[in-house]
């Protein structure tokens, strides 16, 4: 049931902050014990059944930059990136960022998960360990084998993608000299392929109806909607509880164990808000110091992409879906139907690739769209056309979350340092080659009306850098911000996911990575809040999987 403000001689045996990926597994996991009391305080608002904006596939930029949906965060001005800010989205209601992102699925390379487990002390966070909980959490529709689950809470559905232009993508990949793959989250990553996607019978799937809805059902179960949690209360080095507003209110709820998961910006503001960090930056933020712990905000990494876009010279793109006069019918399919341009994402399939042979394991991502169109929905081409989404995903640009104020409503200062290295500067005019090498394939002769997005105009390494600088984007992947280590500068435990030198406080969500994965942050997160349920509650961990998987390398 939905729950209102608790006193402050009410205690739960787990208080857990935010409903976001992470959140709402948890309280499914941590509530299938009926004598466990669980509440869950979320700063935005329920996901109502009947929001289009939320449920539909294709409404996806709606809800971006819309201050219902959207908490509109941006980063501080980025030196690399001209001085601009750039936007970051993040979800404002019940599943977090699973109720407004693209419905991506991808788990990552396993490698992704032997680098983390290559840290002293993550040893039990390498791919046999995580697997289980992967294949836990999910229902592949495509079909199950040693490396995919069939009767879990998310049910993914395999992009079709059926129509002209994606069939030309897949040609041009293996034109290019790139392998097919049967499916990027199983055996091998590598390759060209279809993408699972977190829809089904045409609906998004996010982790509030996969987790917290049937949570709710259980009595031991209450969620406060827009409750802003200000402060963690600690009594000497444990946690006992929390301090939230609500209705403008203050309100304090007594915990027997408080878990975080408001994500890579949230959960390091929390921590510093309640004086836990680095104790000259809480002074000079004017925030008391009660724990010092460096690495709190800091490590923190993302995604960055831009489009490279192609007008179509044949009118097989998605591009009419665009037109205002065909929402009306779109609609309709959608709503009694559960069909047409509305039941999709349109991110359907794509690819994982390698810059270069030195590379171990592809830091390529590619979504392929068949239309061309920004994130948000802005600047649509006039006409038919089609794109691909292109950055790397192993970049070594490392940022910040620092709080600014004493204030809980006050937003951090995000810094991701963005084109910063060598390295990342070097891949990424490698990404845009190797998109324009795919682009440029016989398979799509019939179509390419011409690249109108960096345009011909572009094509030394500083003039690709340059475009890059101006018009990147955030892919919404922040993570790494409260790291998982044994090391002066971790965060959080790797073994019980408590804070390091703290009782009753636990991190739970993308902030703990210690290495961005190369996929979207949905399936790691919530494979992350998975195994976390097993620590927390002291269940024996799902025995380690040591499936084989794909290695280009064999010293890898």
């Amino acid at each position: 049931m939905l729950g209102s403000a608790m006193s402050l001689s009410t205690t739960y045996d787990f208080v857990i902050v935010g409903a976001g990926a992470a959140g709402c597994v948890l309280a499914h996991r941590l509530s299938a014990d009926p004598t466990t009391r669980v509440l869950v305080l979320e700063a935005g608002r329920p996901d109502p059944p009947w929001d289009v904006y939320v449920h539909m596939p294709a409404a996806l930029s709606f809800p971006i930059g819309n201050p219902r949906y959207d908490w509109q965060y941006e980063s501080e001005p980025e030196p690399e990136m001209g001085g601009r800010r750039v936007y970051h989205a993040r979800g404002k209601l019940y599943g977090g960022s699973s109720a407004i992102n693209g419905m991506i699925f991808q788990r990552g390379n396993p490698l992704d998960y032997e680098t983390w487990a290559s840290r002293p002390g993550l040893e039990r966070w390498d791919y046999a360990h995580c697997l289980p909980y992967f294949k836990r959490m999910e229902t592949c529709l495509a079909g199950t084998d040693a490396f995919r689950g069939g009767d879990g809470p998310l049910v993914l559905e395999r992009g079709p993608a059926a129509t002209p232009l994606f069939q030309a993508w897949s040609q041009a990949g293996q034109q290019a000299g790139y392998p097919l793959t049967d499916d990027v989250n199983g055996f091998r990553q590598e390759g060209f392929g279809l993408f699972d996607r977190n829809i089904h019978r045409g609906r998004r799937l996010t982790a509030a109806h996969g987790y917290l809805r049937p949570a709710l059902r259980r009595p031991n179960v209450t969620v406060v909607p827009r409750a802003l949690v200000t402060r963690v209360v600690l009594q000497g080095t444990r946690a006992v509880g929390v301090e939230y507003l609500k209705d403008g209110r203050p309100h304090t709820v007594g915990a027997g164990e408080v878990i975080l998961s408001g994500g890579a910006f949230n959960t390091p503001q929390l921590l510093q808000l309640s004086g836990i960090g680095a104790p000259e930056h809480l002074a000079s933020a004017g925030a008391s110091a009660h724990h010092p712990l460096p690495g709190v905000g800091e490590n923190l990494q993302d995604h960055l992409e831009v489009y490279v876009q192609h007008l179509c010279t044949k009118p097989v793109s998605m591009q009419p879906a665009l037109k205002r006069w065909r929402r009306p019918e779109i609609g309709f399919r959608w709503l009694f139907l559960r069909s047409g341009p509305g039941a999709t994402n349109h991110f359907e399939a794509g690819a994982f690739c390698r810059s270069n042979d030195e590379v171990a394991y592809p830091n390529l991502m590619f979504h392929f769209l068949p239309l061309a169109i920004r994130y948000d929905g802005s600047q649509p081409e006039g006409g038919h056309g089609y794109q691909v989404h292109i950055g790397p995903m192993n970049s070594d640009a490392r940022g910040s979350v620092k709080i600014t104020s004493s204030d809980p409503a006050t937003k951090p200062a995000i810094r991701f340092n963005y084109l910063s290295t060598d390295q990342d500067r070097r891949e990424w005019v490698e990404a845009i080659r190797v998109a324009r090498r795919i682009l440029g394939q016989p398979a799509f002769s019939e179509f390419d009306g011409g690249e109108t997005s960096p345009g011909p105009s572009v094509q030394t390494d500083e003039e690709i850098l340059e475009w890059v600088r101006r018009d990147a984007e955030t892919a919404l992947h922040p993570s790494c911000s409260c790291r998982m280590g044994t090391d002066d500068l971790a965060v959080v435990d790797p073994d019980t996911m408590g804070v390091r030198g703290l009782d009753g406080l636990r991190v739970v969500d993308a902030s703990v990575f210690p290495t961005i994965p190369n996929a979207n942050l949905y399936a790691p997160t919530t494979m992350v809040a998975e195994k976390a349920s097993d620590l927390i509650l002291g269940n024996t961990p799902l025995a380690p999987e040591p499936t084989p998987f794909y290695r280009h390398r064999q010293d890898t």
